[in-house]
C-alpha cells in the first residue's frame, strides 16, 4: 500500500481525539463517543483508500455508523480492512481518567481477524521477548521467561494489568513472583503498545479485556516487531454463536500475533486523548489545539510520535 497512507490515517484519529476531548470530565460517556465516531466517520471519507469495516462499533443494527461491514473510504483503490475504536476508553473521558485514545489500524483486504465483540485473555511484549510467551503456560512462568529475554531481574520487570475484580487472583499471582504491577483503570491497546517500546516503564501486559481491541493492539505490535497472542473468553453462549458465526471454528484457540493481524503492509495510528502511558492527551488553548499521535507502519518499522497544532478558524474539526 502506498506509504503516504499512514500519514493520511492520522488525520481520522486526530479529528476523532479532537472532538470527543470536548467532553472531558462531563460524565457522558456517550456524547464522547458519538463526537468521536462521527468525526472519524467523516474524515474515513476523505481517505484515498476503499475500506471495509472489520472492527467497529457493533452490527449495522447496533451502531449507525462505523459498523461490522460499512464501506468507507474516497477512492477505489487500494481494498482494506479497517478496524477502528474511534473512543477507547469512554470513562476515562467522560470522568477525566487516563488512557483514552482515538485509534485506527488498515491492512490489505482478508489480513485482520474478524473478533466478536467478546473478551480476550492476552499476553503482549516488545521484540527482545518476542518468542519468551506463550499463553498456555502460568502467568509465573511468562514472567520469568520475559525477565530472563529482557536481561532483567524480576523484581525488576513491570506488568500492567487492568485493575478489574476479574484479575484478583492474577495480580495476587504475579505479586508473589515478585514483579512490580501497574494497574491501569482502562485501556490495554496504549498499555499493549508501551509494553513493546523501550522506556515507558512497562514490559509485559497480562490479562482479560475485550477482543477487538486486541486486534488494533496486536495491528500495532506487527509494525514495531513486539509479541501477542490471545485467546477469545466467552460469558454465555450468544458470544459463543456469534464467534462460529464469524468464522471462528476453534473457540479454545491461542491466536498468535500473526493470526489476529497477517501479512505485510499494516499500518496503526492513534492520537491521545486524555494523558496515558503511550500518548498526551488533547490540550485546548485559545483558537486551537494540539494533539500527539503515533503512527506505525509495518513494512518500514517506521515509529513517528506527531506533535500537530490545529488552527480552528481555518480547519474546523467539529
Amino acid at each position: 500500500m502506498d506509504r503516504n497512507l499512514a500519514l493520511e490515517i492520522i488525520r481520522v484519529t486526530e479529528a476523532a481525539a479532537l472532538a470527543s476531548a470536548q467532553w472531558v470530565g462531563r460524565g457522558s460517556h456517550h456524547d464522547a463517543d458519538r463526537a468521536a465516531t462521527e468525526a472519524m466517520r467523516r474524515t474515513l471519507d476523505s481517505i484515498p483508500f476503499k475500506g471495509t469495516v472489520v472492527i467497529g462499533e457493533g452490527e449495522r443494527d447496533e451502531a449507525p455508523m462505523l459498523y461490522i461491514g460499512e464501506e468507507v473510504g474516497g477512492s477505489a483503490s487500494p481494498e482494506v480492512d479497517i478496524a477502528v475504536d474511534p473512543l477507547e476508553c469512554t470513562n476515562s473521558v467522560a470522568y477525566g481518567r487516563p488512557n483514552a485514545l482515538a485509534v485506527i489500524a488498515i491492512a490489505p483486504k482478508g489480513h485482520l481477524l474478524h473478533a466478536p465483540d467478546c473478551y480476550m485473555e492476552k499476553i503482549a511484549v516488545g521484540p527482545k521477548a518476542a518468542d519468551a510467551i506463550d499463553l498456555d503456560q502460568s502467568p509465573e512462568e511468562n514472567i520469568g521467561r520475559v525477565a530472563e529475554a529482557l536481561g532483567l531481574k524480576i523484581s525488576n520487570l513491570t506488568v500492567v494489568i487492568l485493575d478489574r475484580e476479574r484479575h484478583q487472583e492474577l495480580i495476587e499471582r504475579v505479586r508473589k513472583t515478585g514483579a512490580r504491577i501497574h494497574l491501569i483503570p482502562d485501556g490495554d491497546v496504549s498499555s499493549a503498545i508501551a509494553a513493546a517500546l523501550p522506556d515507558t516503564g512497562v514490559d509485559l501486559l497480562l490479562g482479560i479485556g475485550g477482543a477487538p481491541e486486541g486486534v488494533l493492539a496486536a495491528a500495532a505490535l506487527r509494525c514495531i516487531g513486539g509479541a501477542m497472542q490471545g485467546r477469545l473468553v466467552f460469558r454465555n453462549k450468544e458470544e459463543i454463536e456469534r464467534a462460529m458465526k464469524m468464522g471462528i471454528d476453534d473457540i479454545q484457540k491461542v491466536f498468535k500475533i500473526d493470526e489476529l493481524a497477517s501479512g505485510d503492509g499494516i499500518m496503526f495510528a492513534a492520537t491521545g486523548v486524555t494523558d496515558g502511558d503511550l500518548l498526551k492527551g488533547v490540550v485546548f488553548h485559545p483558537g486551537g489545539a494540539i494533539t500527539q499521535s503515533l503512527v506505525l507502519r509495518q513494512s518500514s518499522g517506521t515509529r513517528r510520535f506527531i506533535r500537530a497544532e490545529h488552527h480552528f478558524d481555518s480547519k474546523p474539526v467539529y
